[in-house]
């Protein structure tokens, strides 16, 4: 299976949201099923094949998420994020202040899905192919 050293490579690529479809190819391929990303100190977990698991570690400093989301702003916020004109901490910062508790990644579906502190699903954006 993978290592949180392979995908921090692939990782290592992604300049802005513009190169988020060629990470998501470059981690597919070493067999990432899906993963799970929050917010508050961007830890992730990732899933792969046969209950496989693994996590990184998060931040040493946290960022405080907003009990109430601001569902228009985010999308403005992941839009310009998605066109280059954001980089990753910028983002998180973003998603932190709209109240984006964390993000899920499903593979095979290729959509990304938002979800608020309290669980609910704010956004849903299909991953568009490189």
């Amino acid at each position: 299976m993978f290592t949180i050293q392979q995908i921090h490579e692939a990782h290592s690529k992604v300049k802005s949201g513009a190169d988020f479809p060629q990470y998501m190819q470059d981690i597919i391929a070493l067999g990432v099923t899906s993963f799970e990303t929050f917010v508050f100190d961007n830890h992730t977990n990732y899933y792969g094949k046969d209950n496989f698991q693994t996590s990184s570690i998060g931040f040493s400093e946290t960022l405080f998420i907003a009990n109430e989301s601001n569902t228009e702003q985010f999308k403005s916020d992941l839009k310009a994020h998605q066109q280059g004109k954001t980089d990753y901490m910028t983002f998180l910062n973003d998603c932190a202040k709209s109240g984006v508790e964390k993000w899920i990644v499903v593979m095979d579906k290729m959509i990304c899905s938002y979800y608020d502190k309290a669980g609910n699903e704010i956004v849903v954006e299909v991953i568009p192919s490189v």
